[in-house]
């Protein structure tokens, strides 16, 4: 293992949970972060997550991360340690057993992607949540934005990677951002993934519907809200043409206000 990435001051803010370190095995996943890796030591391994403090850059997440953590397992993997009194934010996780799931049509995952959404809807918002209100989707509401506004606790990135499969338990990783509002707002982040995956939008909106969240949901506001994300995603484009991804969500986005017969 070797200390030069990245860096000693890293591995020495560390050392007082990890104790030594005898290897470490960079993840697939977390490219949102400055670090992710398994990192096998004397008192691991630990799955550990890092974000640099500097200007700009995303440590304020981890932050929130690790203060979400305790109200939201046994969904998430158990936060061991933390550390945020250097140059970095880490967070020290369990070690947990899991693949990344199915979201296109037929998967087997399908049932599991959707208990965990249901389950997330079910958590309460906890006294530390109640100030992050949900604002990412506002400027692009048109004046619809009061309709997302609510007392849930969110989570929003759901995607294949954040939601893990495993042989007995399942898990949502990557909890960077929560948020309190609509309760809807999460089923309903799942029908955009499960048409950008090649669902059609009726089918998606089967799949969110044995989630309690969308049962209840108004559908003046599924419609506010199918339409903010065209907005959105056409502005992300305009911004980033080549992202392919985002041109997938554009037309994900597109195809489900077409089948709700909203205008974006």
């Amino acid at each position: 293992m070797s200390d030069s990435l990245p860096g000693p001051e890293f591995w020495a803010q560390i050392y007082p949970y990890t104790g030594d370190v005898t290897d470490v095995q960079h993840t697939a996943r977390g490219f949102s972060s400055d670090f992710t890796a398994v990192v096998e030591c004397r008192k691991g391994p630990f799955f550990v997550k890092a974000m640099r403090n500097r200007p700009g850059g995303r440590f304020d997440s981890l932050l929130r991360e690790r203060d979400i953590n305790p109200f939201v397992r046994p969904l998430s993997p158990e936060l061991l340690w933390h550390t945020d009194e250097g140059g970095w934010a880490i967070l020290g996780f369990e070690v947990i057993d899991g693949r990344f799931s199915g979201f296109k049509p037929g998967s087997a995952d399908l049932p599991a992607v959707v208990d965990l959404i249901d389950r997330i809807g079910r958590l309460e918002l906890p006294a530390v949540a109640e100030s992050w209100a949900e604002s990412r989707w506002d400027r692009f509401a048109e004046g619809d934005a009061s309709l997302f506004t609510g007392d849930a606790l969110l989570y929003t990135d759901i995607n294949p990677d954040n939601l893990l499969i495993g042989e007995l338990t399942n898990w949502v990783v990557d909890w960077s951002w929560p948020t309190r509002g609509a309760a809807f707002i999460d089923p309903a982040c799942l029908v955009l993934q499960l048409i950008a995956a090649g669902h059609l939008a009726a089918s998606a909106e089967g799949w969110a519907a044995d989630c309690a969240a969308w049962e209840g949901g108004d559908q003046k506001a599924l419609d506010a809200f199918a339409a903010a994300n065209v907005r959105m995603y056409r502005s992300l484009v305009e911004r980033k043409p080549d992202a392919d991804w985002l041109r997938a969500m554009l037309a994900a986005a597109e195809a489900w206000t077409t089948h709700r017969g909203v205008p974006a």
